[in-house]
């Protein structure tokens, strides 16, 4: 009996092999790692729909970031939980939030991590929405302005990066507008250019106290039917001024961050892998029903397959430690 020349087999045979021949290689340096900070010490803890994640007080960052530092990890995004919640998320507007005392925190500790923020005001008002409400509706102009003045305090606090998440139409303008004319023409804007109003983010709401308290986003975020309209946003924000992109959630929407990765080619492309991609594995992994670790990787491996260059993902100190332990 005779075969072809080619057997695809001969690079599968065993481990060196298939690490030789391996396309999509992973690496601790390609995750992001969430924190969530928060202002009062009683609401730090596990947060019980995430295994494994929990809320931080300030006082608890410094053996996270010694921690993730150890594992390989070089890049954090911050969520802020304060006290105080408004109509106008006066608290994020301070210079003395909660995610500006934790990047002054994270400064003082080390310069070998890139400081990202989460520029949005869910966790921030009394009702949950992303911005402000008039007429029982987000107003689009009067809730960038809010953004752009959040943007800043980041930035004036020592943020490498910030990352405005709420999908309101203009919010990459005006935060690089106000950044750059506050001196703040180095600091990045990495841009939830397509958000989606997905089912996936319900255990994220619990860890960032942030479910809205009548209707739902999907008025401002993009419906799950819908993968052209991720080009438009994408090419939107990059005209306005994004430095980075992003695709969430991450695994659901693969052909979508595919799509993005061939449009723009030269735009750094992140994937959030959320809390409910998360909390999924977790659950099933608890329950005997599939092995977590192989899961994961095989997950995580599938989005950076697709083409995002990074991945922010709740699993990124395990997944960095079974990097490190592979032979």
């Amino acid at each position: 009996m005779s075969f072809p020349k080619h057997r695809g087999r001969r690079l599968r045979s065993t481990p060196a092999v298939r690490a030789l021949a391996g396309e999509t290689r992973l690496c601790a340096a390609d995750f992001i790692h969430p924190i969530f900070v928060v202002e009062e010490a009683s609401a730090a803890g596990p947060i019980a729909s995430m295994p494994g994640v929990s809320r931080l007080t300030l006082q608890q960052l410094d053996a996270e970031i010694e921690r993730i530092l150890n594992l390989g990890i070089r890049s954090v995004l911050l969520f802020g939980i304060p006290v105080l919640k408004d109509a106008t998320a006066s608290s994020a507007l301070s210079d003395r939030s909660i995610v500006a005392a934790a990047i002054e925190r994270i400064r003082k500790a080390t310069d070998r991590l890139a400081i990202i923020t989460d520029v949005c005001l869910c966790s921030y008002t009394d009702h949950g929405h992303c911005g402000v409400i008039k007429k029982e509706k987000v107003d689009n102009d009067a809730t960038i302005e809010l953004l752009a003045k959040v943007a800043l305090v980041h930035a004036q606090a020592g943020a490498h990066v910030v990352a405005p998440s709420a999908m309101m139409d203009g919010q990459v303008a005006a935060i690089r507008e106000r950044l750059d004319h506050a001196g703040f023409i180095d600091t990045c804007i990495l841009s939830y250019a397509v958000k989606y109003a997905s089912s996936f983010y319900g255990p994220f709401r619990e860890a960032a106290d942030s479910k809205p308290s009548f209707g739902d986003r999907r008025g401002y975020q993009m419906a799950p039917t819908n993968a052209g309209e991720a080009l438009n946003e994408a090419r939107t924000d990059l005209e306005e001024g994004a430095d980075i992109i992003m695709v969430k959630p991450a695994l659901p929407y693969l052909d979508v961050i595919r799509r993005v990765r061939d449009t723009f080619p030269g735009a750094p492309l992140v994937a959030y892998q959320v809390s409910g991609e998360y909390s999924m594995i977790k659950a099933a992994a608890e329950r005997g029903w599939l092995d977590e670790r192989l899961i994961a990787m095989e997950a995580l491996t599938a989005i950076k397959r697709a083409g995002a260059d990074r991945i922010i993902t709740y699993f990124a100190p395990a997944a960095s430690k079974w990097l490190a332990e592979m032979p």
